[in-house]
Order: structure tokens, then C-alpha cells, then sequence
């Protein structure tokens, strides 16, 4: 049933009022169902459209929205850094792909009531829905590009609106209007779906085939490694692993299933290791340069991954260092200036406890090093980005300087930008890289030392990432989602 208001001739799928819940799962069972109606009636509308049968009005959807009220002053005895918030008041945030979130939004909403003692609120909120996202999940229907339908597409639907689609929460600059509702969550429904939708168009793998733990590497070699370890994975029904996912959503579940021969390869190619609970691996090979690493994380941080870490290859910059050796970084020196705009660089980025001790246990375990002999093969320090892959062929005067009043000990391209990003979205990061370089000494990476160590490094770098990552998942949550990400006045959403 739909509903036509007789002013704005706007058309609407008939919805249940407002709802307090006090129970997680009938809450998110409610954004689910509200979330469904709005799809399926904007999907229904469309292809009514495309079909012919045009609307004379507009046909209109919201977004599903959660709302929390407060009146308290009282501290909330929470050892946890999210699922409270700070002071009385109104929260709220439109909701996106509840099917997709529900472990999510089932546990965030659970800690709101647990913690403040009252029910959330399950509405529809005043944001439209875009079209484009609505049918998104319909492979049936398609988008066409403007003037190409029998109407004007902005005459009838709504379409993403750009300008209330951005990062003002999580950059820390969002201002609640008076009166309004302050953010409940780090990224609005509109945000979500901007994401969702890229993360398909870059990776070709869907959104919810991510797993909560990420590895991000600057090489395609790593995947071979990675699928080989998958399948060794399959193999053993003790590993907790259930599936393989490769590029276009291809998917095996034995250890000798057949991945189809991909005659182009996406911009970023992306692979699951998956667990039932969400919790296996996700590599992305996100290529070369700091645009590309931001472009990955801007997109993956939507999903609320546990951890993210960088496994690929640097330039080594002190002579004491050798082929094949790791970098532990536990400071950033940002060179690349890609995300000055969002996260100022005098914004120090720390390096996470966790993380490097998770990294640092796993190098010792894969090289049956320990102590002062891990030295032999593992450095700890500043590790720098540029966005210039030559920046050895420029004046060596200024770059080389910086390098060393920084007491970098390696350079590469992406890893200050995951770094940062990860800084900036509360995602935990890490970096581990392998010297694969040493322009400074005169050794270059030239094909035939390439190919060599390509070969005996690939394995061992990509397996400290997965050991680490093992780790990290028997971590409790609270612990590795510390304060240390926080701001003063945070979202109660992880």
C-alpha cells in the first residue's frame, strides 16, 4: 500500500509509526523490514517507469533510522570506548543494508540499551533514498544514464545528493543543528551506500563478502600466496574457514574447487578467506600510489573492520638493512599529502599496542627469531610515504635530509595513507613491510633481483600478515577498539 500526499504529490510506501524497542534483535528485525518495504517499492516504481508507465509525481522512499534519547548526566560505568554516549540528549543515524549489518547494529543497539537503560526508537527518518542505491541489489534493473529513460530520472526519483554526503562526522567538523539530533553513527545511510556501491565497482567482489580483518598490499603477487593458503585452509575443517571468494563473486568451498581463468582484472582485486562469523581475512591489492590507498580505505572503513594492516614491499633507506628485511612501523612520516584535508598533518598518527605486538609475535614465529637476534632480520621505525614513485631522480638534497631528521628506516607509497586513514575512521592499523630496495646504496629494483626475491619473500611476508591477523581475532574486542582511537565527544557506534 502506498500513500500520496495531496500537497507535494510526493507517493510513499505506507509504514509502521514510530517503535521503542528494548530488545536488539526485534529492533534490527524492524530496520530490516522497513529497509525492505522502502526498496522493494522504489525497485517496483522503477521498472514501472522504465517500462512505460510513467509516474505523474514523485515516488519517494526513506531511509530506516534509529533514535536514542537521553536525560542523564550520570557516567556510564562502561570499560568499553563505544555503546554510550557522553551527555543527554537526542541521537540518531539512518541505517543502510540492516541485512548486511545486523551482527553490527544488533550488538552496537544492544549496548545502548544495556548501558542507559532505555528503549531506541525504530522510525523512518526525512532522508530520501536514492534510486541508484535502492535497486542496487536488483541485478534485473539498471540505472539508465541520464536522458537516456523516457523521463527526466530527477523529475520522479531522488538521486544521491553529494552535498549531505560526506565524512563530516568521523573528520571530527560535523555541527548539530539546534535542536537536531547528533550523530548517533560514524557514517550516515547516504555514505554507507556511496561506499558499498564503490567497494563493487573497484574490488568486483560484493560488500558482504568482507571479512572484519584486512590485508592491504601493493602487489598482485601476494594473491597466488594467498589463494594457496586458502586452499590449504579448506582443506582442514578444524581452520574455522569456509569459503573462498575471488574476483566477480567467484566462490569455492573445497580445496579443489575451480576458480574461473578473469580476463580483466579490477582496479583493486580483492579476496576473502571467510569465516561464517565474519571474521576471516580480506586481502586487497589496492596497487601503487597514496590516491589508491585512500580510495580503499575511504570505502572499506564503511563496514567496521576490527583491523587493517599493510603488507607490501618499501624501499630500505639505511645501509645496516638488507633484501628481504621486515620494517615494523611505529611512526608515519606523511609525504604524500593526499589526506592534508581531511587529517591535518600535524595530526600525530600512534602506533597501536595491539597491533604491533600482534606483527612483531608473528615475525618471530615465522622466522624462529627471537630477542636481540630478531634484529637481524626486522627494523622498528618511521616509515615514510610519497605520492612520487621516481623521488630518487629529483634533487637529493631536500628529500634525503627529511628522511633523515626523521629517522625514517623505509619509504614507500601507501603506508602513512592507511595509517592515517585508519587513525582518522577508528579502524586499528598496522604496518609491516619488506625491503625489496635500496636506492640510496645503489640498489636498485631492477627485473632480474626483483624476480628472485619475489620469490622467497612473497610467502613469508604474506603469512606474518595472516598469523597476525589470526591473533588479533582471539582478541576481545574492547581491547583492540581502545580509547586510543577516540575523540572527545565520539559516536556511541563503533
Amino acid at each position: 500500500m502506498t500513500l500520496t500526499h495531496q500537497t507535494t504529490g510526493v507517493t510513499s510506501p505506507n509504514v509502521p509509526g514510530p517503535e521503542d524497542f528494548i530488545d536488539a534483535k526485534a529492533a534490527v528485525d524492524r530496520l530490516v523490514a522497513l529497509y525492505q518495504t522502502a526498496t522493494t517499492f522504489l525497485c517496483h516504481e522503477f521498472s514501472k517507469a522504465l517500462g512505460g508507465d510513467i509516474p505523474t509525481g514523485r515516488m519517494r522512499a526513506y531511509y530506516p533510522e534509529i533514535r536514542l534519547t537521553t536525560t542523564t548526566f550520570a557516567k556510564i560505568d562502561s570499560r568499553l570506548s563505544y555503546g554510550h554516549v557522553s551527555n543527554p540528549g537526542t541521537y540518531a543515524t539512518t541505517i543502510t543494508r540492516p541485512d548486511l549489518f545486523r551482527n553490527y547494529l544488533a550488538q552496537q543497539i544492544g549496548l545502548l540499551i544495556e548501558n542507559h537503560g532505555v528503549a531506541v526508537c525504530i522510525t523512518v527518518s526525512d532522508t530520501p533514498m536514492p534510486v541508484h542505491f535502492a535497486v542496487a541489489n536488483d541485478a534485473s534493473i539498471t540505472v539508465p544514464q541520464e536522458g537516456a529513460a523516457d523521463f527526466t530520472l530527477r523529475d520522479v526519483f531522488d538521486v544521491p545528493d553529494l552535498s549531505t554526503t560526506n565524512d563530516h562526522i568521523v573528520n571530527g567538523t560535523h555541527q548539530t543543528p539546534p535542536g537536531g539530533a547528533a550523530p548517533l553513527a560514524p557514517f550516515t545511510a547516504q555514505r554507507v551506500d556511496y561506499s558499498l556501491a564503490r567497494l563493487a565497482h573497484y574490488t568486483a567482489t560484493d560488500p558482504e563478502h568482507f571479512q572484519n580483518y584486512v590485508l592491504f598490499t601493493n602487489y598482485q603477487f601476494y594473491v597466488s600466496e594467498f589463494e594457496a593458503y586458502a586452499r590449504k585452509m579448506l582443506a582442514d575443517p578444524a581452520s574455522g574457514y569456509c569459503a573462498f571468494v575471488s574476483t566477480g563473486n567467484a566462490e569455492i568451498t573445497t580445496p579443489d574447487g575451480v576458480l574461473p581463468m578473469v580476463e580483466r582484472l579490477p582496479q583493486m582485486p580483492t579476496y576473502h578467506l571467510k569465516r561464517a562469523d565474519g571474521s576471516g581475512i580480506t586481502l586487497v591489492n589496492i596497487g601503487v600510489g597514496p590516491s589508491n590507498a585512500k580510495t580503499a580505505t575511504d570505502h572499506v572503513a564503511v563496514l567496521r573492520p576490527h583491523a587493517w594492516v599493510m603488507v607490501g614491499h618499501c624501499a630500505g633507506l639505511r645501509n645496516s638493512q638488507s633484501l628481504g628485511d621486515f620494517v615494523l612501523a611505529h611512526a608515519y612520516l606523511r609525504e604524500d599529502r593526499v589526506l592534508d584535508a581531511d587529517l591535518p598533518a600535524w595530526v600525530p598518527i600512534p602506533a597501536l599496542a595491539e597491533i604491533q605486538i600482534a606483527l612483531e609475535t608473528a615475525v618471530a614465529q615465522e622466522t624462529e627469531l627471537e630477542g636481540f637476534d630478531l634484529k637481524r632480520v626486522m627494523r622498528t621505525g618511521t616509515v615514510a610515504s610519497v605520492d612520487n614513485r621516481n623521488w630518487e631522480l629529483r634533487d637529493q638534497s631536500g628529500p634525503v635530509q627529511r628522511l633523515s631528521q626523521s629517522r625514517a628506516i623505509a619509504l614507500d607509497m601507501e603506508s602513512a595513507t592507511i595509517a592515517a586513514n585508519g587513525f582518522r575512521f577508528r579502524v586499528p592499523y598496522g604496518t609491516l613491510l619488506c625491503v625489496s630496495d635500496k636506492p640510496l646504496q645503489g640498489e636498485l629494483k631492477l627485473p632480474g633481483m626483483a624476480s628472485a626475491f619475489y620469490q622467497s619473500q612473497v610467502s613469508r611476508h604474506l603469512m606474518i600478515g595472516i598469523r597476525a591477523m589470526e591473533s588479533l581475532r582471539k582478541m576481545p574486542l574492547e581491547r583492540i577498539h581502545s580509547r586510543k582511537l577516540r575523540s572527545f565527544e565520539e559516536t556511541a557506534f563503533l
